[in-house]
């Protein structure tokens, strides 16, 4: 029983010293694993060893003394098994033979030994410890090998952390069959969205997209130009039509896009997806290349609705394409706004009628014969816009009218050249052509008819600022807006003396003192300055102008109940003038003018004078009714008109074709411009269809430019040196037809509201690259 205690306390002793051998172990396994000039046999006896050297300790507790025992004679008997290795153990590694013999409970010298080693071996597991923290730690099943395995893991490694994945053509054929497939996978869906993600990122200035969408551009990576051409191409022709198949959208449904209940699984990526696209179209300057985005956003826009921060980011980007882009950009980015507006109408009008109104005052602040068109489509498209929802026009339109009306009252107040100059500006002009047209176009509609008189007032009050000649050609525009609002509101307008009030001042009726050169004309000029006043063109045009606001005014009130009495202070102006006027150019228009005048004038008093007109004249019904069948006979103004606006619109194209004649004979040079480039689609060596060919010298045009636009300046001005021959340019005329023919039909909306208007925006066709 003695010895059993002893036995009991010396076990209770040890235990302490037992529960601190296992790092022990652990730091002598790792001194052994880094010896590398162990023999093979002493690799396989150090791994039978270890086992059962462990075995000696579980979980802290001492193992039975004949296990002990068991395990030194196995240490003893390797001296008969093997006597040279076992010499080579104890020359090299004695550690290796006394390890489990320090477990002994015979002696208590050797317990005293075990607690010094256990407290130097702890200090040795705190330094490896410390030099653990500073490098790699490998897990302990790790066993010594060659330099080659240690690659092949770390591959395998990266592998398997999910690294950046290629694009290449195989891969994007293979996504390409799978978005064609009936049953699309949201998950291609996504791939697809993450390699659009990648391309941006690669042609990024910073190689990345800013960090919100860095995720999806870690998936993939593009390199080259082929695939980045193919990934776009990818998604601006599939994607679309994967997504209705995805969400299951019947054709001619009436149900939005984002209330289908698959719409949360597409949601966001394509958040992501439509986010990228509107900053490819920011950093594309090529107007093809915008045309194929803008085509492939016209199909997206059902899909922006669900997305209202973003439908005012993308919404103010094609407000800039529609302000500011070339002739098929323009038309392209006002078709996605109308129909991205008409689909969240509600929320999305305000912002977008403010936002349209000040790109088009902003970019009408310069008339041009070269930017009077892109105006012209602004102010047309603009008042269509505004024609969506009257109630909310309105606010509109009585904002910015009462804002004209201010300018105006400063300049008469204050009479100052600034306060002039923010009346007699191109601006101002433009607000009240804008202005008129609306009301025109509404006037079947009670809402913005209130708006006429005060606009009328303002039109007037701005003829009346300054009545100089030489503010003639702003007076000359004024009055073409007010009879334009005159005859579609069918509104009296007291226009007539403000026409003749010209042919009465005296810078008028001064003889000339300089010859010009060309005809002067009005149309892109608001004010002359004293040279242009001297010249003989000056008079002509206003003759001409002036002959041709009377002879439209007239012909359209020459229907009127009253049109005998209306023009008898215009019949005495003129005949006063005549009596004056010693050119005949001048009196012979007006001459013929003045019986054509009389003429109608007579003819409405004999058809007032016939037994058939027995009502009131303030009877308005009857008097609208007999007015509307004596525009059914004609009057005799009304077809001299006619006859007069033929002669004048091919009068007027002649000029503007011998406009390279007439600069022939005082030596101005010709620009020699070439024909408009074929819709064949470049190819690469691959026969492959290439999106942004930039790389070649002679497609310039075609490519991405991100940065300035110095280099396309440079192109162009190479392109005007080089000389076309007549008959290559009347064959590519003639082709263009034969390619439109062959062009697939405009394609109906299919997730568009039922019985809507037929999309007019052609569905996207390889040809378009």
């Amino acid at each position: 029983m003695k010895l059993a205690s002893k036995k009991v306390k010396s076990l209770g002793k040890s235990k302490p010293g037992l529960g601190k051998k296992k790092p022990v172990k652990d730091a002598l396994k790792k001194n052994k694993a880094k010896k590398a000039e162990a023999a093979s046999e002493s690799k396989v006896i150090t791994k039978k060893s270890k086992p059962k050297a462990t075995a000696a300790v579980k979980n802290g507790k001492p193992a039975k003394k004949g296990a002990k025992k068991s395990h030194r004679e196995e240490l003893e008997g390797l001296k008969d098994i093997d006597p040279e290795f076992y010499d080579f153990l104890k020359k090299n590694d004695k550690k290796l033979l006394d390890f489990n013999l320090l477990d002994s409970d015979d002696d208590d010298h050797e317990e005293e030994q075990e607690e010094v080693k256990t407290k130097k071996a702890a200090e040795e597991s705190e330094d490896d410890e410390d030099d653990e923290e500073k490098y790699h730690k490998p897990s302990e099943d790790l066993a010594v090998a060659s330099d080659e395995s240690d690659f092949e893991e770390e591959d395998e490694d990266e592998a398997a952390s999910g690294a950046t994945q290629k694009i290449t053509l195989n891969l994007l054929h293979q996504w390409e069959q799978q978005l064609g497939q009936a049953n699309v996978s949201i998950d291609i869906v996504r791939k697809v969205i993450q390699a659009f993600n990648s391309a941006l990122a690669s042609i990024s200035a910073d190689g990345a997209d800013g960090g919100e969408n860095q995720p999806n551009a870690a998936a993939f990576k593009v390199v080259g130009a082929a695939a980045f051409n193919g990934v776009i191409q990818l998604c601006v022709i599939h994607l679309q039509p994967a997504i209705i198949k995805l969400l299951g959208v019947k054709p001619n449904s009436s149900l939005p896009l984002h209330k289908h209940k698959k719409w949360v699984k597409v949601r966001g990526c394509l958040r992501y997806y439509l986010t990228d696209l509107i900053r490819l179209v920011e950093q594309v300057s090529s107007p093809n290349i915008l045309g194929v985005l803008l085509k492939h956003l016209h199909q997206m826009a059902g899909m922006v609705v669900p997305f209202s921060a973003l439908g005012k980011t993308i919404l103010k980007r094609l407000v800039v394409l529609w302000a500011t882009g070339d002739e098929t950009v323009r038309v392209l980015a006002f078709l996605c706004i109308l129909k991205i507006t008409r689909k969240q109408q509600a929320t999305m009008l305000n912002h977008v009628l403010k936002a349209m109104y000040l790109a088009y005052v902003r970019n009408s602040k310069f008339v041009s014969p070269n930017t009077l068109p892109g105006i012209n489509f602004m102010r047309r498209s603009l008042v269509e816009m505004f024609a969506l929802d009257l109630n909310v026009t309105y606010q509109h339109a009585f904002l910015y009218i009462r804002q004209l009306a201010i300018h105006l009252r400063n300049a008469v107040i204050l009479k100052k050249k600034d306060s002039f100059q923010a009346v007699y500006n191109w601006q101002f002009i433009n607000s009240l052509r804008l202005w008129a047209d609306l009301l025109g176009a509404s006037a079947n509609k009670p809402q913005l008819q209130p708006l006429v008189y005060p606009l009328v007032t303002i039109a007037t009050g701005v003829i009346r600022l300054i009545p100089t000649a030489q503010y003639f050609p702003l007076r000359f525009h004024c009055l073409q807006t007010l009879i334009s609002l005159s005859k579609e509101t069918n509104t009296y307008v007291p226009v007539l003396p403000l026409i003749v009030e010209v042919l009465k001042s005296n810078t008028f009726n001064r003889k000339h003192s300089a010859v010009s050169m060309k005809p002067l004309q009005f149309t892109c000029i608001l004010r002359l300055n004293k040279g242009q006043l001297a010249e003989n063109g000056f008079r002509d045009e206003v003759i001409e102008q002036v002959c041709g606001l009377l002879l439209e005014y007239l012909a359209h009130e020459s229907a009127s109940l009253a049109f005998s009495d209306l023009v008898v202070p215009t019949v005495m102006a003129i005949k006063a003038y005549l009596k004056d006027c010693r050119n005949a150019n001048y009196t012979r228009k007006l001459k013929q003018l003045l019986e054509k005048i009389q003429e109608s004038g007579r003819f409405i008093e004999q058809q007032r004078g016939k037994s058939s007109v027995n009502f009131d004249i303030k009877d308005a019904q009857a008097v609208a009714a007999w007015e509307q069948q004596l525009r059914l006979k004609r009057t005799p103004l009304d077809i001299y008109y006619a006859s007069w606006l033929k002669t004048h619109e091919i009068k007027k194209r002649r000029q503007a074709a011998q406009t390279d004649e007439i600069n022939a004979d005082y030596d101005v040079p010709k620009l020699k411009k070439l024909p408009p480039k074929s819709g064949v689609p470049v190819r690469n060596e691959n026969g492959e269809v290439e999106l942004f060919p930039s790389d070649s010298e002679d497609e310039g045009d075609d490519g991405l430019n991100v940065g300035s636009d110095d280099e396309d300046d440079e192109v162009a001005e190479e392109e005007v040196e080089v000389e076309v021959e007549p008959p290559k340019a009347k064959k590519a005329k003639k082709e263009k037809p034969e390619k439109l023919k062959s062009q697939p039909a405009p394609v109906e909306d299919d997730y568009d509201e039922a019985g809507g208007a037929v999309d007019i925006v052609k569905d996207l066709d390889l040809n378009d690259w």
